[in-house]
């Protein structure tokens, strides 16, 4: 990459007032693919990034290191009564870093609903498809293949074909993977193509700035447009502001700081005039069950995700569906997961080379309803996130249970036990019934996110969304929202690809802009 264009907090010691054509704010999926297209286009970007610029090199698959300066709140944010816990990146290129590589395209259903629903009628899969086919390209997504799966996403598989359930092979944008499994922690050898290796060194190609350690505190706005973006330098040997201030005005200023952090900088900036701002938050709720195997598993070695299962993806009308895949074991990751202390915890680690983590990911926002949670702001400024668990998930979380049992033992599982604080060991299908007497909800068993959508969503009623289908503000002209918040539902898939795409079209629009000033 182009280090002469990239400015952190020890280059960063005096307050400056800098001009541009387009500032972005986030380096993730949405505003590195937009970067990388204006840029090429001639226009001048600068970028803002609150994480630092950690590539390659610093990636040592050392799990404490990496949860500690790659995600947010040093892999602890959660919601506000701690029972989601949310793993989302804190780093150059956003949660791209750190993501297990798995890409969908955006499902016929959910555009079908975002039509209907939401006045979104341009997005379509025919309208849609060659902006896929131009990420797939870029980002070398091309399908994993169903014999180089590790044994933990094997249980799927054998599973599934024992119970006659679907599963299909993922696709990941990688590049000579090495199926070390460490994707979490960062790509030891470069091969994952998120946007630390991709776009963000095609936008520096061509002329972008990028500062690093800045953190966006509000946007400064008249009754028609975006004034001037107000940013703090970040120490982050402390995470504490070094009180060094980045002045960007700029014609065009775009949000790409993720489904958390934008609405909490909108929010910050008092832009919240129909208090829609941060509603219908969705996180895919995740559950799981560790299954454990005669034979080794090994999960925390081989391409982390390869095989899913939508079988239950959509379950009628009144019900919340969901897709089914598996987490990698690693240490840390897999003892957080496990709701158990002391003498039972170190049991549990001791079975970990034989566990296979099966979770389930439900499809939020997409019940009419089902609104989600919400972002509001704490008094320190930061994101609080709420996140009601309704009858509806907790009735969800209860099915999905079941079917996580009874795919591990079609697999040979000899047990599988629930991460609910007081488990239940289920070790053949007469004792899939104990769970029916388990609860489900908001800490009764571990729930974790990793995809965060919402909250500045998209529409054409401005009642009822913050941006039009042209992905520009329905107030100020010249605020544009680029990443995962503007979607008006979940997906029901990983969110990656969607947003990748997203991006493309939201540079036309972009540029179109410009071109018009």
């Amino acid at each position: 990459m182009n280090s002469h264009k990239i400015f952190d907090y020890t280059q960063l010691t005096q307050t400056q007032d800098i001009s541009c054509t387009v500032c972005i704010i986030g380096s993730g999926a949405g505003g590195a693919t937009l970067a990388a297209q204006l840029t090429q286009q001639g226009h001048d970007v600068v970028m803002l990034e609150a994480g630092s610029n950690r590539y390659t090199k610093h990636f040592n698959m050392n799990e404490s290191e990496a949860f500690t300066h790659l995600y947010q709140e040093g892999g602890l944010r959660a919601t506000e009564d701690l029972s989601i816990s949310i793993l989302q990146g804190a780093t150059l290129g956003g949660s791209t870093t750190i993501n297990w590589t798995t890409c969908f395209r955006t499902p016929s259903r959910i555009l079908s609903i975002w039509r209907k629903r939401f006045g979104l009628h341009k997005f379509t899969d025919e309208y849609l498809q060659p902006y896929f086919e131009k990420v797939e390209k870029r980002l070398n997504i091309q399908p994993w293949s169903e014999a180089s799966a590790n044994e933990n996403n094997k249980v799927i598989v054998n599973g599934a074909k024992a119970l006659d359930w679907e599963y299909s092979v993922l696709r990941r944008n990688v590049k000579a993977c090495a199926n070390s499994g460490y994707c979490g922690m960062g790509c030891p050898v470069g091969a994952k193509q998120g946007m630390l290796l991709t776009t963000i060194p095609d936008a520096l190609n061509a002329g972008m700035r990028l500062y690093c350690n800045t953190h966006a505190l509000h946007l400064n706005s008249s009754n028609t447009q975006v004034e001037r973006v107000v940013a703090e330098v970040v120490d982050p040997r402390t995470n504490k502001a070094t009180g060094v201030r980045i002045n960007v005005k700029a014609k065009i200023v775009v949000s790409s700081c993720g489904a958390i952090n934008g609405p909490a900088l909108f929010l910050r900036s008092g832009l919240n005039n129909k208090n829609i701002i941060g509603k219908r938050t969705f996180l895919h709720p995740v559950i799981g069950v560790a299954a454990e195997f005669e034979k080794p598993i090994k999960g925390f070695y081989g391409a982390p995700q390869s095989i899913s299962s939508h079988q239950f993806i959509d379950r009628g009308q009144d019900k919340i569906g969901y897709f089914i895949e598996v987490a990698p074991t690693h240490p840390i990751l897999a003892s957080t997961a496990a709701s158990s202390f002391g003498a039972n915890q170190q049991l549990f680690m001791k079975k970990l080379s034989n566990l296979s983590f099966l979770i389930a990911i439900h499809a939020d926002g997409i019940h009419p309803e089902d609104s989600g949670g919400s972002v509001s702001l704490r008094p320190s400024g930061r994101p609080k996130i709420s996140y009601p668990v309704s009858p509806l998930l907790q009735e969800a979380f209860s099915h999905s249970h079941t079917s996580l049992a009874k795919i591990a033992l079609a697999a040979g599982a000899k047990n599988c036990h629930t991460m609910h604080v007081q488990g239940s060991l289920i070790e053949s299908n007469n004792d899939i019934a104990k769970l029916q007497q388990q609860e489900y909800g908001a800490l009764k068993h571990g729930i974790f996110s990793a995809h965060q959508m919402g909250g500045l969503p998209m529409g054409k009623d401005p009642n009822i969304s913050i941006v039009n289908p042209k992905f520009r503000h329905h107030t100020l002209e010249n605020l544009y929202v680029v990443d995962g918040s503007i979607f008006p539902t979940a997906l029901g898939v990983n969110p990656s690809q969607t947003i990748y795409t997203l991006a493309l079209i939201a540079s036309e629009n972009i540029h179109q802009h410009l071109q018009n000033i």
